[in-house]
């Protein structure tokens, strides 16, 4: 019993982790193609509050609990597909954190923009380039994490 609800904690970590990145990423990248400040600052405020509220969370429980499961399924840690599941999601939290300094740089340079009336400075592009990479980077490596955690080959 113990281990289905931590697979479902599991399960339903993941689906929040996954749809709340995707959701919050679609909505800060089509505000970012409109290139309107209003609608700039609006989204970087929301994508920002969304990762801490939903996206920080989902990412420590999915963590713990996938550990909790490869203890109480007596999989081996560093073996096989839990490994490389492992690596994987390491390397998209590795892309993930700067992403998420750069959010809130984004953001306050976005509320500073729209209080004055003025563009978006250089700078906020530069993190929007970066932003773009490191998404483009971490998304492929989930959605492997997504297969190795349902097919388990």
């Amino acid at each position: 019993m113990l281990y289905l609800w931590v697979k479902w904690v599991h399960v339903v970590s993941s689906t929040i982790l996954f749809g709340t990145g995707i959701g919050t990423a679609f909505f800060m990248f089509m505000a970012n193609r409109r290139k309107e400040v209003a609608g700039i600052a609006f989204a970087s405020r929301h994508v920002v509050i969304a990762d801490w509220l939903f996206t920080t969370p989902a990412v420590i429980v999915q963590l713990l609990s996938g550990l909790w499961l490869v203890h109480l399924g007596g999989l081996e840690l560093f073996g096989g597909w839990v490994l490389g599941g492992l690596l994987l999601y390491l390397f998209a939290g590795a892309c993930w954190l700067p992403v998420v300094w750069m959010q809130i740089r984004m953001r306050d340079l976005a509320k500073v923009a729209y209080a004055s009336g003025e563009p978006l400075p250089r700078l906020y592009w530069i993190y929007e380039r970066w932003w773009v990479i490191l998404g483009a980077l971490a998304f492929p490596a989930i959605v492997v994490v997504f297969y190795l955690m349902v097919v388990k080959p």
